[in-house]
């Protein structure tokens, strides 16, 4: 597995990546043939010191994409916190594959299910306008939603906008393949 180290606001000190790459390694033995790991690692000045260090860590396995984010106030406790977090992600996940599998090999037979099966209970129509990233935060706000659809005047595609743990608005585009 290839691992991409990123630092926003703070020194990656050699001590830290070999720390990350023990750690992030250790998640490969639960699901192998993980194609792609990115850990970022962020320093944020806040009043709660406890909340100061982010350790965000993201992986690839065969195009589903699982992410695991923790805070703390040492930056290895974050780490530790966020690959902690990634085990139980990789854990439900491979039993998502496991149970998937079951069904479909036995399809005349009732499958076994701890959890009840997750399922699109409402559906609904809306039409998405083109507007600036600034109309698309006023119209959320109006709305009172946390997450807003459309379509981004300057990209010209598909945008999701969102509102943030801490407060702030997280903006997706759409890329076309």
């Amino acid at each position: 597995m290839e691992i991409q180290i990123v630092g926003k606001n703070v020194e990656i000190s050699e001590r830290v990546r070999q720390h990350v790459e023990r750690k992030v390694s250790k998640l490969e033995r639960h699901l192998p043939h993980i194609v792609q790991g990115v850990v970022e690692i962020s320093r944020e000045t806040t009043k709660s010191p406890e909340h100061r260090f982010i350790a965000q860590i993201t992986l690839t396995h065969s195009g589903t994409i699982l992410r695991g984010e923790e805070k703390s106030s040492d930056v290895l406790t974050a780490i530790t916190s966020a690959v902690d977090v990634l085990d139980r992600r990789i854990e439900r996940y491979k039993g998502m594959l496991y149970q998937r599998g079951k069904r479909h090999a036995n399809k005349h037979e009732e499958p076994l299910q701890e959890e009840p099966e997750k399922k699109i209970v409402k559906e609904k129509q809306f039409r998405v306008e083109v507007m600036s990233p600034d109309e698309a935060v006023e119209q959320m706000e109006l709305l009172g939603h946390d997450f807003f659809l459309f379509i981004n005047e300057i990209a010209q595609r598909f945008s999701l906008l969102y509102r943030r743990r801490d407060g702030n608005y997280g903006l997706i585009e759409s890329e076309i393949v």
